[in-house]
């Protein structure tokens, strides 16, 4: 939609350009720094028209290879940060693995500390007490 309204607009503009150039057939002087001449006034101004459609048009594609080439340097930045992230996850995911193993170790030696052996921290009640007797 934005585009269509862009087009419309640019003709309509072009449409007022060229009627106020078909008024306009009289023949002028034309100063060129150093030279003068005279010219139909039609073709002064679709001439100057013409050289600002120019300008425009090449700031505008001065501003779309210049966004280019920055699009095409962040997508190889984001590929790169992304290649990277995937290492770290999977260096990560690997160390991690290998210290889920040692804890499965370590829980392993301590539900067989707890089973098999006195735990120096745990008191433990001497078989002649009973619970009425702590009281």
């Amino acid at each position: 939609m934005k585009q269509q309204t862009w087009i419309v607009l640019t003709l309509i503009f072009a449409l007022i350009i060229a009627i106020f150039a078909v008024i306009n057939v009289d023949a002028v002087e034309v100063d060129f720094l150093f030279v003068q001449t005279e010219a139909p006034l039609i073709l002064v101004i679709l001439f100057s028209a013409l050289l600002g459609c120019l300008a425009v048009a090449s700031v505008g594609l001065s501003k779309s290879y210049q966004t280019s080439r920055e699009l095409k340097q962040l997508r190889k930045e984001n590929e790169a940060l992304k290649q990277k992230q995937q290492e770290d996850t999977s260096t990560l995911s690997k160390g991690h693995s290998e210290k889920g193993k040692e804890k499965d170790g370590m829980s392993s030696d301590l539900a067989n500390n707890q089973l098999g052996s006195e735990d120096p921290l745990v008191k433990k009640e001497s078989v002649d007490e009973t619970p009425k007797d702590r009281n």
